[in-house]
């Protein structure tokens, strides 16, 4: 539907919208800032290919939400953005259950290595001819 907006809005202000371009599109820092934009939506597509494939896409999604939330509250500091009640309880929410969640991911990872260890040790142990 948006798509489908965005081209009736262009066919009644093309002409005002391509005059505003064509004098950006022509400033050097108007390409600085794109390359430079364009480098790091890069990098994040790089680095959250390497998440992924180090954890799982639940854990990719939850420190994507929490990294919103630690945002959010530094909004909050920074800017003196208004803080409602609801909006803090939300944070505060994100936060404890992204913690809940890496407490629980660290222990099972704890189980399953205290699992392993016997047999790590099977196989590094030295064999002995009798």
């Amino acid at each position: 539907r948006a798509c489908w907006l965005f081209r009736l809005w262009f066919f009644f202000e093309g002409d005002i919208i391509m005059a505003g371009l064509q004098a950006q599109l022509k400033t050097t820092e108007f390409w600085i800032m794109m390359t430079v934009a364009g480098f790091f939506g890069f990098s994040i597509g790089i680095v959250t290919v390497l998440q992924i494939k180090a954890t799982s896409p639940l854990s990719h999604n939850i420190s994507g939400t929490a990294k919103a939330a630690v945002q959010s509250m530094l909004a909050f500091y920074i800017w003196q953005n208004d803080a409602t009640l609801l909006g803090i309880a939300g944070i505060f929410t994100v936060l404890g259950g992204s913690l809940f969640y890496t407490f629980v991911k660290m222990s099972e990872n704890s189980k399953l290595q205290q699992a392993h260890a016997p047999l790590q040790q099977e196989m590094t142990a030295p064999k002995t001819v009798s």
